[in-house]
């Protein structure tokens, strides 16, 4: 009986490290909650009733508990990442089936849509002339053919040369070769396609 209650105790552990392992493997996870292993006590029962002096015959996992304090919120350069802070969860629409997230990283797809890494789209209650209207609803922000691409076509440049750098004798320039130029600095240019170039 005594090997029985040590090898449950060695199986009740063992789960309880593969918990501690997932939440060490997640902790840069956004969103993630971590978790706790809940132990119980087994007691031997019989039909004709328990003396009170019953004593233990092992351990078990009674579950696994998933904690909802809440962790640290920082800030991003991405102006969709919403954070929130207390109880709540973000409401997304994935092939038609609703879904519940803690994670606030979104991005704007091709569409329009507000969506996650994995392409769900945030829900809510969408604003007309700022009033909520209607129900929930998958959001999106309509472009309105804002943000069409210009191309550049002149630049400014400030920069100082070195009086003492050396004379260039090579001729003519060739941006392949150094030795045609004693200075380079990188310029970023946008065509009339929207892509850039350096």
């Amino acid at each position: 009986m005594s090997f029985q209650q040590g090898l449950s105790g060695l199986n009740a552990a063992s789960r309880n490290l593969d918990v501690i392992g997932n939440n060490i493997a997640n902790v840069g996870t956004v969103g993630f909650k971590s978790s706790t292993t809940l132990f119980a006590d087994v007691y031997a029962n019989s039909l004709a009733g328990a003396g009170s002096d019953r004593v233990g015959i092992g351990v078990a996992v009674a579950g696994v508990m998933q904690n909802f304090t809440q962790g640290n919120i920082t800030t991003t350069s991405n102006p969709l990442d919403i954070a929130i802070n207390g109880n709540g969860f973000f409401r997304l629409s994935q092939d038609g089936a609703i879904v519940y997230s803690r994670n606030g990283q979104f991005r704007l797809d091709a569409d329009g849509y507000i969506v996650n890494a994995s392409g769900a789209r945030l829900t809510g209650i969408q604003a007309v002339n700022g009033q909520l209207a209607g129900s929930e609803t998958e959001l999106r922000i309509a472009f309105d053919g804002a943000g069409q691409p210009q191309a550049t076509t002149e630049a400014n440049v400030v920069a100082n040369l070195d009086a003492e750098a050396e004379a260039v004798t090579v001729t003519p320039f060739n941006p392949q070769d150094p030795r045609t130029y004693t200075y380079s600095a990188s310029l970023a240019c946008y065509g009339a396609e929207g892509r850039r170039y350096t």
